[in-house]
């Protein structure tokens, strides 16, 4: 099983602890096979193929110290963090409710080596080279200080360590731009400016020591080390 079937069968157990947002973002509702088709040109195999990527530099049995951010509702990492139980996991978001969200699919998988901290990315509260891994799903297209929000998950990486995830890249997939500019900007889901791929892959190999990024239509799916 793929960590993408896993994330849909983890979704749809939960029943009522799934919101919209999870629906769509797991493609396990008709809503979300639709946006994910009409706004990001995704079929099965694709939406399978950004969230494996983004997720891969995870070994299978981690134990060391990872670090999420933003962690939204949880969706897509509880599953992965059910199975790493000798790891040690922090998930940071800004918004409350999202985090509670989270809290609760968390309590409601068993998994307990998680901790919660409600915080800004662009103001870490955590110390120097504090993590082994750095992961970022779908947020730096949402943050609005990205200059800080690069600077900071930077920081808090030892050396050695992988940054890893994805987010909306423009002038990748013109459908999901239009959409991008005529209805998630205006709503206040992205706030710009965006990366494109390559702006991306320049201010990674700036402060990382190696750099790896690619696309899935508009996602772009990134690996670094330090």
């Amino acid at each position: 099983m793929s960590r993408h079937d896993e994330i849909k069968a983890s979704y749809k157990q939960l029943g009522n602890i799934g919101t919209m947002y999870d629906g769509i973002i797991t493609r396990s509702t008709p809503l979300g096979k639709l946006l994910d088709s009409l706004v990001w040109g995704l079929d099965k195999t694709l939406a399978a193929k950004w969230i494996d990527e983004a997720l891969s530099p995870i070994p299978e049995d981690f134990t060391g110290r990872l670090l999420e951010v933003p962690i939204g509702t949880g969706v897509l990492t509880m599953p992965l963090y059910r199975r790493l139980a000798d790891a040690d996991i922090t998930c940071l978001d800004y918004s409350a409710d999202m985090m509670k969200n989270a809290e609760k699919r968390a309590e409601a998988m068993g998994v307990s080596n998680v901790r919660f901290v409600q915080g800004d990315v662009g103001a870490l509260p955590f110390e120097d080279e504090s993590f082994d891994i750095v992961l970022s799903l779908n947020g730096f297209h949402a943050f609005p200080d990205k200059d800080a929000a690069f600077r900071e998950t930077c920081r808090v990486l030892r050396p050695g360590g992988a940054f890893c995830g994805c987010f909306y890249v423009k002038d990748e997939f013109k459908r999901t731009d239009w959409f991008v500019e005529h209805m998630y900007v205006p709503k206040g889901f992205f706030t710009p400016p965006f990366e494109t791929k390559e702006s991306l892959k320049s201010r990674l190999d700036g402060l990382y020591s190696q750099a790896n990024v690619h696309t899935v239509n508009a996602e772009g799916v990134f690996c670094c080390v330090k």
